[in-house]
């Protein structure tokens, strides 16, 4: 048996084994050896081994050096300039004594040595990008991090690469082209190893181009299948096994016949957000988003599958299930946003339910059972006018017509903003506190739609937006949330969306970054600020946490504004007209008086 590293760790008054490479048996040992060791490292909190820390995605560790008691004397170990200057929306990794982080195009992979004590950098990998891909990158060339997996790291590229570099050399293992510039199509998100599949998704709605979900095999990245979000069922990969509890979900070919003519060529709903993975079910779950174009006169229908929660083989990518959230969306409400798996009690008789929890963009919080798809619980979790409720029974939106976007016309004052009540910003759970942290957007929008003409490559939206803050004059607040309850238990208003995405820890301290470059730390009971750091630049990125060398608990963040919501500073672009990056100025026009770029890495321990 190969062990990759070997050592002890204080924990919480226990001493955990870490061991990578090593398959050690439990009820999953049919997964295959790359999906158990994951699994088994990932009950190593000590190390943080996958972008959510976990394959449900609770962004959740249980260390608890760091408490709420003494949260106010952390101070920084250590920093570390990435030497970019755009969004940096990722998650380092740490697997044993490295640290591995992803910037911002052109996408260096750092490997960081954390054993040496100047953090030395064991190796770089740069690739080589055309400039190309920058335009095309609809909101900021961001990269939300790497996967690691077999003593491999895998990594997406701006330019539609996903590649496989050897995690202790850096060396390239190999690379394979996921898509095409040309056509609009780039990548910015995390893949996600399930057995020997390396599983990626694809961005480029606003280009008009047919969303789908790759498999490529870990040691050769041949390519095992794909999954379209439209078209046949065949090329859905929707078959016998598939169900659906919503008769607006069921029959042949929705994908075509819910669209008019052959829109469904260009209609979007691409895959580029968080994945997670229930292994006992052996089913990953995704969402899709918008139909392109942005104009819904130009695309009659519920435009299937578009907006849509799948549920998908990871052998196969045969679909179990799918719920479409938002059918004929006629805001950019993207369905992409993470489904954290979570088991809640089911109808006080002691039993539990395996839900998926998945906060959308619509502004509504989602309680799906993810065995069948059916939605248990849809409760508003913003400021939201553009539907009233979510009808359990069919599963569809009960709007507001006088919010529904039309051609010609433009619609005025809708809640929330197409950057929703939430956008990619990943929450947190807590099982301690059997709550979520929640970070969130309070924008409004006006929106009208213009047809627009399908080119190649070329912006295809159809629409003008302009965003501005919602009622009260802040444009966030992080919150915390009860699933069980459906309802907020408390809230930070911010002057800024809450771009960040939450970490949860067994301190009950809960940390989350702002757009103006606050680092906080906040009870996770009560929300009460514990301390708080004011970095370089506004923080988009996801903060984890890890047990070093030394036996000390470490939290770390990235630093460096960008994103949709920071494009206004990181792409230098005129405030002039309010509308401009998709309403994104009109929101955040006076950003640059805040922050400025930056590229940094910050680490924080207590004294």
């Amino acid at each position: 048996m190969k062990t990759r590293f070997l050592r002890g760790l204080a924990v919480g008054g226990q001493t955990i084994l870490l061991v990578a490479g090593l398959l050690l048996l439990s009820p999953f040992s049919q997964l295959g050896q790359a999906s158990q060791e994951l699994l088994d490292m990932q009950q190593n909190h000590g190390q943080w081994v996958t972008s959510g820390r976990d394959y449900a995605l609770t962004r959740y560790s249980s260390l608890d050096q760091i408490s709420t008691q003494n949260a106010k004397d952390l101070k920084v170990a250590w920093t570390f300039s990435t030497g970019v200057l755009r969004g940096h929306e990722g998650t380092p990794l740490v697997i044993g004594d490295t640290m591995y982080i992803v910037t911002p195009f052109p996408n260096i992979v750092y490997a960081i040595d954390l054993a040496d004590p100047g953090y030395a950098i064991k190796w770089k990998y740069a690739p080589v990008q055309s400039e190309d891909a920058i335009p095309i990158a609809c909101c900021d060339v961001v990269n939300r991090g790497a996967a690691y997996a077999a003593g491999k790291i895998f990594f997406n590229q701006l330019d539609a690469h996903t590649v496989a570099l050897d995690a202790e050399t850096g060396k390239e293992l190999w690379k394979v082209k996921q898509g095409d510039i040309k056509q609009g199509q780039t990548i910015t998100m995390v893949p996600l190893v399930v057995r020997d599949k390396v599983i990626t998704g694809v961005s480029g709605g606003e280009f008009g181009v047919r969303g789908f979900v790759t498999a490529n095999h870990i040691d050769t990245g041949e390519q095992v299948w794909r999954a379209y979000s439209t078209g046949p069922d065949s090329e859905v990969l929707i078959g016998e096994d598939f169900s659906s509890p919503y008769a607006s979900h069921q029959g042949k070919d929705l994908g075509i016949s819910t669209w008019k003519g052959e829109e469904w060529k260009r209609g979007g709903g691409t895959t580029w957000g968080w994945y997670s993975y229930d292994p006992e079910l052996d089913l990953f779950y995704y969402g899709t988003g918008n139909p392109g174009a942005w104009n819904p006169d130009q695309r009659p229908g519920d435009n299937k599958w578009s907006m849509t929660l799948f549920a998908r083989n990871p052998d196969t990518g045969q679909a179990k299930w799918a719920y479409q959230m938002t059918p004929h969306d006629a805001w950019d409400y993207d369905g992409i946003n993470e489904s954290v798996l979570i088991d809640l009690p089911a109808n006080g008789d002691g039993k539990v339910q395996k839900v998926l929890v998945h906060f959308d963009r619509n502004g509504f919080a989602y309680k799906v059972d993810r065995t069948s798809g059916k939605v248990l619980a849809a409760d508003k979790f913003g400021h939201v006018n553009w539907a009233k409720e979510i009808n359990l029974e069919t599963g569809r939106p009960v709007e507001n017509a006088e919010k529904r976007t039309k051609e010609g016309t433009n619609v005025e004052g809708i809640c929330p903003g197409a950057m929703g009540t939430k956008d990619q910003q990943p929450v947190s759970y807590s099982p301690r506190t059997k709550l979520f942290y929640v970070p969130t957007n309070h924008l409004c929008m006006d929106y009208e739609g213009m047809k627009v003409r399908y080119i190649a490559g070329v912006p295809y939206v159809g629409a003008i937006v302009k965003m501005f803050p919602g009622p009260g004059g802040h444009r966030g607040e992080f919150i915390a949330w009860d699933p069980v309850a459906g309802e907020k238990k408390w809230g930070i208003k911010e002057k800024w969306s809450a771009w960040s995405g939450a970490l949860s820890t067994g301190g009950d301290v809960v940390f989350y970054g702002t757009m103006d470059g606050w680092f906080k730390a906040v009870h996770a009971s009560t929300g009460e600020e514990l301390w708080k750091f004011k970095a370089g630049s506004g923080i988009i990125g996801a903060p984890m946490t890890y047990i070093g060398p030394d036996g000390k608990q470490y939290v770390a963040i990235m630093s460096g504004i960008g994103g949709w919501s920071g494009l206004v500073v990181a792409g230098d672009l005129s405030t002039d007209d309010p509308t401009a990056a998709l309403g994104a100025v009109g929101a955040f026009a006076d950003l640059g008086q805040d922050t400025n770029k930056g590229g940094m890495l910050y680490v924080f321990a207590l004294e």
